[in-house]
């Protein structure tokens, strides 16, 4: 019977375990919005992961929606990363960054000259994001054109290449939580003509030619993708039919050959089977229709963990805020040994406090 605890081969990676620190936004870039020396010790501290999945990062000044988040779109940004890479491989871990557009998550302060964000739509959802300031009102998005996409898949593909430049194993596509991405696959938020609006496959073209043009640059087996079925994030109405489109996608995702999705199973942070969805999600279908590996995510301890991985439900499973307070987390899953307690007031910016600064069971 496999164990959460087993070695599993992941595309062209080979992890240690099937335990995964998720993606995570802490908010404490530093000048230049590269990752500074705190981060560097944060993802050291926490490599015994079987992969770390790094914190969503911008893959172009235009894709920022939170102030204090990194990216991948400059020399700087690439140089701070590799830092980071460095110090997870000399560690013994492997690490892989999240490709990151919010679209019409964002506000005017945190972009370019003060432009409008961008999506699928130019309807402002009811939602904050994080500014110099503090939390403030999204601002109003304008609606892509169709030919501004090549444009945006190239952004996508450099991106790529930039991690892979700053040694990082592998990139993942954030295409969930109702960022830009999602915003082009769901009819709630999609309401655009032509061929990236209308009927499902209009509507999963982007995604799908962002995973060709990424794994083309860097491999299928170093690409995932993470998808999220059933959440509202942001103020963003489910989907007419979440499980005919994402059964769609992965259809359409197969054949790519990717190394795995990212799974998010309910409402992001909250109920992994929300009233809201009716009928459920069937997560067990949509995975039937990919096959590469299946990371799942949300809510999961130690014991749906194990019986995940043990039933073959999943191939790994993902945990995020376990791991912010826990760096040995993969230490205490395996000794089922209790856990620090999360500061949540800490969670976004600042300093070493609630980032660094959390003992191990060998510390304690």
């Amino acid at each position: 019977m496999t164990s959460l605890f087993d070695p599993l081969r992941l595309g062209e990676l080979d992890l240690a375990n099937r335990i995964v620190m998720a993606p995570l936004t802490r908010n404490r870039a530093v000048d230049g919005l590269a990752p500074g020396p705190l981060t560097v010790e944060y993802y050291r501290q926490r490599a015994s992961a079987g992969l770390i999945i790094a914190e969503a990062t911008q893959i172009s000044p235009m894709a920022q929606g939170y102030f204090g988040t990194p990216g991948i779109h400059s020399a700087q940004q690439v140089a701070g990363w590799r830092q980071v890479t460095d110090a997870v491989h000399v560690a013994g871990g492997r690490i892989i960054l999240q490709l990151w557009h919010v679209g019409r998550i964002s506000h005017t302060s945190l972009l370019p000259g003060g432009a409008s964000p961008v999506s699928s739509t130019a309807r402002r959802p009811n939602a904050q994001c994080f500014t110099r300031d503090g939390f403030a009102d999204v601002s109003a998005p304008r609606a892509l054109r169709d030919d501004e996409l090549p444009g945006l898949i190239a952004d996508y593909r450099q991106a790529a290449r930039n991690a892979i430049d700053a040694g990082f194993d592998g990139v993942e596509v954030h295409s969930a939580n109702s960022y830009l991405l999602d915003q082009f696959l769901r009819d709630s938020v999609n309401d655009r003509s032509g061929p990236y609006g209308g009927p499902i496959e209009n509507r999963a073209r982007l995604l799908i030619e962002v995973m060709q043009a990424v794994a083309a640059e860097i491999g299928a087996a170093r690409t995932g993708v993470r998808l999220s079925p059933a959440t509202t994030f942001c103020d963003t109405p489910l989907d007419s039919d979440p499980q005919a489109l994402h059964g769609h996608v992965l259809d359409r995702l197969s054949p790519l050959g990717l190394a795995f999705v990212h799974m998010i199973e309910g409402e992001t942070g909250g109920e992994r089977a929300p009233a809201s969805v009716n009928p459920p999600i069937d997560y067990a279908a949509l995975r039937r229709r990919f096959k590469g590996g299946w990371i799942v995510n949300n809510g999961y301890d130690r014991a749906s963990a194990m019986q995940a991985v043990s039933s073959g439900a999943a191939d790994a499973v993902a945990f995020g805020r376990p791991f912010i307070s826990n760096p040995d987390l993969v230490r205490r899953l395996r000794e089922n040994a209790g856990y620090n307690e999360l500061r949540a007031n800490l969670l976004y910016g600042g300093a070493a406090e609630g980032y660094t600064d959390y003992p191990t069971l060998d510390a304690a």
